[in-house]
Formats: C-alpha cells, structure tokens, sequence
C-alpha cells in the first residue's frame, strides 16, 4: 500500500475556511496545451505571483495528456500543488498532489453521484495522492456549459439558493469535505452572490467557485460572497493579464487580514 501524501491541500482549505483569507486556483485543460510556449510564460506568471493552486483537468481529457502537463508544471514550479480536476475515471496522475474526488451533487446521473467514484477508488488506493472528497454542484442561468453536456445533468438555477443550500447541506451530511459551486466553463454568467454566500452560511464548508470568472470585480464579488478559493480558466486563456490583476489584489487582500 502507498504512503499517502500528507493532507496539505485538505489543510490549507480548511485554514482559508477558518481565517479568512482567499486563495486562487489556475485551471488547465491539457487538451488546449497544443502549443506548450504561451502556457509556459502563464504557468511562470502564476509561480512568480505565488498561486496557491494548479487546477489541471477536462471533459474530454486522456491519461497521457494529463500525465505530460503535471510533468511540465512541476519542472517549473515544484512546491506549488498540482491537484486533478477529474472529468473521468481516467483521469488518475501519480506526479500530481492531490485530486478532488467529485460527486456531482446537483445531478442525478447515477454514473458521476457513485459510479465512477468506485470504478476510480481502486486506482486512487494505489496511488499516493490526496484524496479531496467534494461535493460538485452546477449552478447556472440555465446554459448548457461542456459540463452539462458531458454529465448529461441540468444545472441548478441561479435565482433558487434554499435548492443550492439543500443540495449542499445533503453533500456535507454524506461526509463531503469540501464544496464547489461551478457556473461550468465558458458560462457567460458566474454563479450568483446570493447562493455562494447561503451555501456557505449554511454549511460551513470550505468553498470553492468557479465558471465565468472573467474579471477582478467578479473574483472579488465572489470572495466577498463566501468563496475561500476561486478557479480561474477560461477568463485567463482570454486575457493573461488577469491572472496578474487576481493574485495582485488576493495578495494585498491578505496582508490587510494579517495586519489587522
């Protein structure tokens, strides 16, 4: 049996969720790594900008691909945490720290609320990654995101958090340990103020949102909503220089806490 990474990411949510302070996630989907020099120059900004977390995952991803991107973050910035944002079961590195074992909560797709989860819990014993149990929830106006599309599950509404907070509370009552609030990747809309700060009055969980992020007044709405860590993707591909706009403003946002 493999000795088992000690619990960093687990406690490093956990001390966001308790301080205060915010954290900040780059998502990276291996399959529009074609061409590895622009990610390269984004990968060093985040490192050189103390990012908390790489993000690395996607719908349509393949063990070799995942394999090869790990590889190639951690030659360039070994200390800062990999963790795996599985699509599928395939979706298993060894060279990464941690993977978030998701149940998709807000769905009723049998194969990704236990499915999925046992034909993976095997492989993951064998590894020595951090295991992350979270509970995945789709929250959007009603588009249809790759997620939806892949999951072949309907999001939950924007505009109905007593849903959101019921859904969540069932999460933390099965022993998830961790929340993630998801508009899914390339929503024109992120998920709503309203429920980000009721899921997290209510469960007081270690949060995590992401999807539509595209600016730093949403990153910030969000953190001031509840989010302890924020996942930025899409909005970064788009535009690089608001990964820098981000970590800048996180960065004095939790120098201010610890002044205080």
């Amino acid at each position: 049996m493999p000795i088992k990474k000690p619990d960093h990411i687990s406690r490093k949510l956990q001390e966001l969720h308790l301080t205060g302070q915010k954290a900040v996630a780059l998502l990276i989907d291996p399959e529009k790594v074609a061409d590895k020099r622009p990610f390269e120059a984004l990968i060093n900004m985040a490192a050189d900008k103390a990012i908390d977390f790489f993000f690395v995952g996607g719908s349509l991803l393949t063990a070799q691909n995942i394999h090869k991107l790990i590889s190639f973050i951690k030659g360039i910035c070994p200390t800062i945490p990999v963790v795996i944002f599985p699509g599928n079961v395939i979706q298993v590195s060894d060279l990464a720290d941690g993977i978030l074992f998701l149940t998709l909560i807000s769905g009723r797709n049998p194969e990704l609320l236990i499915g999925q989860q046992v034909t993976a819990a095997p492989i993951l014993a064998k590894t020595n990654l951090e295991v992350l149990p979270t509970g995945y929830m789709l929250v959007n106006n009603g588009e249809i995101t790759s997620v939806n599309y892949i999951s072949q599950t309907m999001p939950l509404p924007n505009n109905k958090p007593a849903l959101a907070v019921a859904t969540a509370l069932a999460g933390k009552f099965l022993g998830l340990k961790h929340l993630f609030l998801d508009a899914g990747s390339g929503a024109s809309s992120t998920v709503s103020e309203n429920i980000i700060s009721q899921v997290k009055e209510h469960t007081a969980c270690p949060l995590i949102v992401g999807g539509g992020i595209n600016s730093v007044e949403k990153a910030k709405a969000a953190w001031n909503a509840g989010a302890d860590l924020i996942v930025l993707g899409n909005g970064v591909e788009k535009n690089p220089d608001l990964l820098t706009e981000v970590l800048d403003y996180v960065h004095v946002y939790n120098l201010s806490l610890n002044v205080n």
